[in-house]
């Protein structure tokens, strides 16, 4: 099967306090978030910088009574040119590492940080 497209053309992650986590992923990733109105009521998101025509996916947090943040059975892992510089800025934006930059072979490395409101969140670089 010839795949038209990545697999993944969109993410949420649900976060509990949204100006905490806003602060959390704008400190890290040294970006802007941008409020996306939303098709359903009682939910709030503020979406990543994006461009359709490059590749990968953009997505948003996400906050709606009733839908919980924190552990679970997924990662997402963000690209970056050394996960290094993401891990430090994560610790200082009030975050937590979980597993320090280590080295995945042939595929780079990846660290795992869990941002302000408990999700695990992971960093994947080349170097």
């Amino acid at each position: 099967m010839k795949l038209k497209r990545n697999p993944v053309g969109w993410f949420e992650i649900y976060v509990q306090d949204m100006k905490r986590a806003k602060k959390f992923y704008e400190k890290t990733f040294q970006l802007k978030l941008k409020a996306l109105k939303s098709p359903i009521p009682g939910l709030k998101m503020l979406v990543f910088p994006s461009d359709q025509k490059l590749p990968g996916c953009s997505g948003a947090l996400a906050q709606m009574d009733g839908k919980d943040s924190g552990g679970g059975g997924t990662i997402l892992y963000f690209s970056c040119a050394d996960c290094a510089v993401e891990e430090a800025r994560a610790l200082k934006a009030g975050g937590a590492v979980f597993r320090e930059k280590f080295s995945i072979g042939d595929y780079g490395f990846i660290s795992l940080i869990l941002d302000t409101e408990g999700n695990m969140i992971g960093l994947h670089s080349l170097k």
